[in-house]
Parts: structure tokens; sequence; C-alpha cells
């Protein structure tokens, strides 16, 4: 059992080394190569303007939280939710705790000064068993949260951005979303790691219910 933990450990060692979006997150200050994704789809779909507010759910360890208060600027507003402590990001307001309880979601909303948010965006997924379908479900589970919330803040014209694992799971929470949002797109940014089942959804003017 230790040798073959010792195996993963100089496995996944060495694709960090050789990870390309590892180094540029290293020489810019990106806390994690993930922030790259969210960088190729914003450039693709214009995300984020200056002044937006914005909300990032499951946001440890930040890289997703500093590439939106950079572009948002001072006159905008992040709020970045994980249950894992992490550290200060310049710019953006941290809560520690389940965005699903109420009373987390109530300090979500007084953080955003009770104005809605332009953007809300998951880059949330389960701890991986390595059972697809286990995995699978798990991950639409996390997004289903995430877009229930995301409905509850989300200005008329706002859009959320959400992970998914490709599978039967994955596609039938792309159809929930697609029916509640006006546009639902799949993005597959070149910065998932190769091999990665994951996929986001890009949703955006939610629409009314009834």
């Amino acid at each position: 059992m230790a040798k073959r933990r010792a195996k993963r450990s100089a496995e996944w060692a060495g694709r960090q080394a050789r990870d390309p979006y590892v180094r540029r997150a290293r020489a810019t200050g990106f806390r994690s190569r993930a922030a790259f994704k969210l960088v190729q789809i914003d450039q693709k779909d214009r995300l984020v303007q200056a002044g937006d507010a914005v909300v990032d759910l499951g946001a440890a360890p930040g890289g997703w939280s500093q590439y939106v208060a950079a572009r948002v600027g001072s006159q905008g507003i992040v709020v970045a939710v994980d249950r894992l402590e992490f550290p200060p990001i310049t710019g953006v307001t941290r809560i520690i705790g389940d965005f699903t309880a109420a009373d987390i979601a109530l300090d979500v909303k007084a953080a955003l000064g009770q104005r809605p948010a332009n953007l809300v965006i998951s880059d949330l997924a389960p701890n991986i068993t390595g059972v697809s379908s286990i995995d699978q479900a798990g991950c639409a589970l996390l997004a289903r949260a995430a877009h229930d919330f995301a409905l509850s803040v989300l200005t008329t014209q706002g859009t959320l951005v959400v992970k998914l694992f490709e599978g039967v799971e994955g596609q039938t929470v792309r159809q929930e979303v697609a029916h509640r949002f006006a546009r639902c797109v799949v993005r597959k940014p070149d910065a998932s790691r190769s091999g990665s089942r994951e996929f986001y959804l890009v949703a955006r003017g939610p629409r009314p219910l009834g």
C-alpha cells in the first residue's frame, strides 16, 4: 500500500512538473492552474465586465476568484464561498461555509450588498472515487446546487458557469439548466487536463418560473 501511494505521488509530481499551466500559474501568481480554464471560457464568452458582482462557489484555493477580482476592478464585488479555509484575496470577500445552508446563503446576499449578481461560477467537484457512475452523480449533485443558488441571486441577464462530468448524469443536468436559461452552451477549455471528462456549462439569462 505504501509503495502504491509513493508511486502515485511520484506520478502526480511528474505530471505537475510537465504541465505548462502549472508553470504559468506559478509565473502569474494564480493559486491554481484551474484559473486558466476560466480565463479561456471568459475569452470566448465575455463573462466578466468591470463593475460586475460575482459569486464563486467552491472557491478554494482561490484561482478563479483571483481572476474575476482583477477583471471586475475596484467598483465590482467578488464573493468567494467554500467550506474549506483559504487565504485572503485582495478585493474578494471570503465566506467560509456551505452555500446550501440558509445562513450562509444570507451571508452571501449581504456581501453582495443586496444587489443581484451578474455572474455565478462553480468549479465544484466531488472527491473522486474513480468509479465513473459515482463521480458523475456527485458532480451532478453539486452542479444542481450551484444552479439553484444561482437562480436565487442572478440578474435577468446574469450568467452561470458550472462544471459537470461527461455521461448520463451530466447530460441530464445540462438539459435541466438549458430549460431554465435562455442560452446554454458547452465549453471544454484547453486548460482542462488531457483525459479529463469535465466540461462546463455557460448559461445566460435565467427564465422566470411559470
